[in-house]
């Protein structure tokens, strides 16, 4: 793809002097504009580029694809002379005046927060798997290969350091993310969650702290306990930047809001969020267990929906706990949200794929060709916004194997070990005894 020229042909078709504001996310840039009667929607139609466009919540965004579209983003806003603005920034422009939705916001919120560290928990869970490969019996034989083949000891056990890492540390990256969008110093925030997770501290002891008994708590693989802290530090943090005269800000500031933050951590505040956490996830453990297939089966033909709302943002924030209760207690656990999703992203390529085989349309049979294989990756907007929804029957019959795949894998209790790509390479991330179930469901 040239990228200055997809970015100029935009900018024709938009109008230079047209454009309020400009962000992107992973496939689709998304626009602000100040009057769409000026737009040329048949010459954004007729480019080969472009792979769709559709107008929500008073953006128009225009589906370009994954890796493209940042390079797209760069030129354009060159070519528009427009000022970058981050997604929320531009979600500001279009929401001005406008009362917020608050359940929106916080999933917004989760979004802002557990995206950014999305790669560094997909990276260990595919090392993970890998882990999974090499020590799980009964995959390649009656003995797991680490047993049959002793050489590769060595490398397994290696591998399980680092894919162990990002999950029993990950209150330090959710620390550092979070510290980010609470407005708070971001070192402060990974300071806390280090102490948070320190090896100091020792389960089952306290500290005697003016006659209260204090547990040395450790949080390894927790979410919500950290999210929670950090907010307080950031609250901390503001309230003594706005109070202390700068000659003693700069040392005492640091000083006070991580120690303060630190004790309320413990006594209560790291408790308290723990329970709720525990709380969450066994809640959701129970209505998959009770709900079994036909939950699976449910959850399976909304997901697409879900996915055109951009509230599978937060779902991140759920996996990493479903996978760590499994990481740690090996039973009643595991992520079915990610195999959930890879049926219903499988199901979305397959759909578009059968427009590919069908359409005589030149433009179109290159858009649906390109946005299968992105589909099967697990990157659905392409095909969904391209393809599938301007048709609609494909979108249908895709949501209605995506509910059938989906319920058969809740019915054989398929489930993912670690993140991953959902899609067909998925397979990866799924417990070892369950990747045949999970490669035909696929199928279906």
């Amino acid at each position: 793809m040239d990228h200055k020229k997809v970015a100029n042909e935009i900018v024709s078709a938009v109008g230079k002097d047209n454009f309020a504001a400009a962000a992107h996310c992973a496939t689709r840039l998304r626009l602000v504009i100040k009057d769409e009667s000026k737009l040329d929607q048949d010459a954004l139609d007729n480019n080969d580029d472009v792979k769709g466009t559709f107008k929500t919540n008073g953006q128009y965004q225009i589906i370009i694809g994954p890796g493209d579209v940042n390079n797209v983003y760069d030129e354009l806003i060159n070519i528009a002379n427009v000022t970058p603005v981050s997604t929320e920034e531009l979600k500001n422009v279009t929401q001005e005046g406008k009362k917020k939705n608050p359940i929106m916001a916080f999933i917004k919120l989760l979004s802002d927060i557990f995206v950014p560290i999305i790669p560094a928990l997909v990276a260990g869970g595919l090392l993970m798997a890998l882990n999974n490969f090499l020590t799980s019996p009964d995959l390649f034989g009656p003995k797991a290969l680490v047993d049959s083949f002793p050489v590769i000891k060595g490398f397994s056990a290696m591998i399980q350091v680092m894919s162990a890492a990002p999950f029993i540390f990950m209150p330090i990256l959710v620390g550092i993310s979070a510290a980010k969008r609470f407005g708070a110093n971001q070192y402060l925030g990974a300071a806390l969650a280090m102490i948070m997770v320190s090896p100091d501290l020792i389960a089952n002891q306290s500290w005697d702290i003016f006659g209260l008994a204090v547990s040395q708590n450790n949080y390894y693989y927790q979410v919500i306990p950290v999210l929670a802290a950090v907010y307080i530090l950031s609250l901390i943090e503001k309230y003594l930047h706005k109070r202390l005269p700068s000659a003693v800000d700069f040392t005492f500031t640091p000083l006070i809001s991580l120690m303060v933050t630190g004790f309320l951590t413990f006594v209560f505040v790291g408790p308290v969020m723990r329970l709720l956490s525990d709380g969450v996830t066994n809640g959701i453990v129970f209505i998959y267990q009770t709900l079994g297939f036909v939950g699976t089966g449910i959850f399976g033909l909304l997901y697409s929906p879900i996915v055109l709302t951009g509230l599978h943002q937060s779902f991140p924030a759920i996996e990493t706990q479903l996978v760590t209760a499994f990481t740690q207690n090996h039973s009643g656990y595991g992520d079915f949200i990610f195999v959930v999703a890879s049926m219903a992203n499988v199901a979305q390529g397959a759909a578009t794929f059968g427009v590919f085989a069908l359409t005589k349309n030149k433009k179109m049979k290159g858009l649906s060709s390109s946005a299968t294989v992105s589909a099967l990756l697990g990157i659905t907007e392409p095909a969904l916004f391209g393809v599938n929804l301007k048709y609609k029957f494909p979108f249908f019959c895709a949501l209605i194997g995506s509910g059938v795949a989906a319920a058969l894998a809740g019915l054989m209790h398929v489930i993912a070990v670690s993140l991953g790509s959902a899609g067909f390479l998925g397979f990866l991330s799924i417990n070892a005894k369950s990747i045949p179930a999970y490669l035909l469901c696929e199928v279906i």
